[in-house]
């Protein structure tokens, strides 16, 4: 839930990047972090473990400028992918706004996509919350691969509502901005 202050003018949003281990949630992440104008961001955090996989989260602070009279704060976090750090994972989607879904199309990977979709859905229950209810997009990354599954296949599994999708190579900024511009517009027009 958006937090908004009135007495400094302030909005602070929470958009979360959600997804199987090493599926590339931590790469868009550091991508946008390096394209966004160091006037406009905060210090990105990144706790990692010795084998690079994102030990509890990723947080990036970004500064959207103003919205009637209002400074938009939009704030990134990762979750962890690997299913022992779930606790984690419940933590931080705690009070989202947005989520965008990072879907590894790689043939092996598409059943840890299958449940970390049913996980995050499991995970906002928690909450009292419905994925049918919060903004989402979905970014099937790693599309450079050889061995990935087709786009039909991977929108017929994890995308039955239909929302917006696109195809991603996050180590290149391929469908990096497109997803996170998406998510951001329905997170501001459900503030309205």
């Amino acid at each position: 839930m958006s937090l908004i202050n009135y007495a400094t003018k302030e909005i602070n949003c929470k958009i979360v990047y959600y997804g199987p281990g090493l599926g590339g949630k931590t790469t868009n992440i550091k991508y946008i972090y390096s394209k966004v104008s160091p006037e406009s961001r905060g210090k990105l955090m990144s706790l990692d473990t010795e084998l690079d996989r994102t030990l509890f989260f990723d947080f990036l602070p970004v500064n959207l400028g103003k919205v009637k009279g209002f400074s938009v704060h939009f704030h990134f976090y990762t979750v962890p992918g690997q299913v022992y750090y779930n606790a984690s994972r419940k933590l931080i989607l705690k009070g989202v706004d947005g989520l965008i879904f990072v879907a590894d199309s790689q043939i092996e990977r598409f059943e840890d996509c299958i449940d970390s979709l049913e996980n995050l859905k499991a995970n906002l229950s928690e909450y009292s919350k419905k994925l049918e209810e919060l903004p989402l997009v979905i970014q099937y990354n790693k599309r450079d691969l050889p061995n990935i599954v087709s786009i039909a296949e991977l929108e017929e599994a994890l995308n039955p509502r239909e929302v917006f999708s696109c195809e991603g190579v996050a180590t290149e900024g391929i469908g990096v901005f497109e997803p996170l511009k998406v998510v951001s517009k329905e997170v501001l027009r459900k503030l309205k």
